[in-house]
């Protein structure tokens, strides 16, 4: 099967950057939200990061164009009706990308592949949702998608090895590294990482240091480009907050169980850096 046409659904933080990846690697791409406010401000990212590149001489104005040209603004489902792969981008919540899953499984060609970017939502489990578990993956950019380069690829208990190989094919076409791993809650990735940013919001929260000395030590001592609390900020609390329960819930290991802080700071709207505040103040 000979990928041409990528829907991304959602356009928030993850899924412009999908879009933006897509249409640099020549892909046909629709970028899909539920309003179009949410669409144009993901446009907007998109544009901004392009710019960027032709003022450091990375890219060329035509190339530019090209690459915005190649992505149409969507706010109906309905636009993935030709689309040969699908990539999901939205908020990390079973229910709701149940309800999209079932929709775009009856809108897309029957042949068409279903891709999630969750972060640690069983794939398996999101895939019984179709009709189509064989076409099914986990698809899981790292933030922010354009400069990082992993893909983590998840395979379903269905998946067939043509829709790994396609999909291995497609993140290296738009320029990632695709490392597959079995299908667990939080993979890979996000069984390692958020132990670690959890760990920290224990810290923080039991008055061992402040996030500014956490986040120095892990930096300083630990060579991380990041330290954990500043990581939280850009990912941001709720989808922690949100990983951490599948986890917790996946596993039934008290290691899992988020910081009490952690939960306040969700409650309290301090999501990170696309509210303003989060661990740190952003409003200044």
């Amino acid at each position: 099967m000979d990928i041409k046409k990528i829907f991304v659904v959602g356009a928030g933080q993850m899924g412009n950057g999908i879009a933006q990846v897509s249409a640099q690697a020549g892909y046909d791409t629709i970028l899909y939200d539920i309003n179009m406010d949410l669409v144009n401000k993901g446009m907007a990212v998109i544009d901004k990061n392009l710019s960027r590149n032709v003022e450091k001489g990375k890219m060329a104005e035509d190339d530019k164009a090209a690459i915005l040209g190649r992505i149409k603004p969507s706010v109906s489902l309905e636009d993935a009706s030709d689309s040969d792969l699908v990539i999901e981008a939205i908020i990390e919540n079973f229910e709701i990308k149940k309800k999209v899953f079932e929709q775009l499984d009856k809108i897309t060609p029957p042949e068409a592949i279903l891709a999630s970017n969750t972060s640690s939502l069983p794939i398996t489990q999101l895939a019984a949702t179709t009709s189509r578990p064989e076409k099914f993956i986990g698809m899981h950019f790292m933030n922010p998608v354009p400069v990082m380069k992993l893909v983590e690829i998840i395979r379903g208990l269905a998946t067939t090895d043509e829709v790994y190989n396609i999909i291995e094919d497609v993140s290296k076409k738009m320029g990632k590294v695709p490392v597959w791993c079995n299908d667990v809650p939080g993979f890979v990735s996000n069984r390692v990482l958020q132990v670690m940013i959890n760990e920290a919001l224990w810290e923080l929260y039991e008055g061992v240091a402040p996030a500014e000395n956490i986040d120095n030590i892990m930096k300083l001592g630990m060579n991380h480009p990041m330290g954990p609390c500043a990581l939280a900020d850009l990912i941001g609390l709720d989808t922690i907050l949100s990983i951490l329960n599948v986890m917790y819930e996946g596993y039934g290991d008290p290691k899992y169980r988020p910081s009490p802080l952690l939960r306040q700071y969700v409650q309290a709207g301090w999501l990170g850096r696309k509210t303003g505040k989060g661990i740190y103040d952003y409003s200044k």
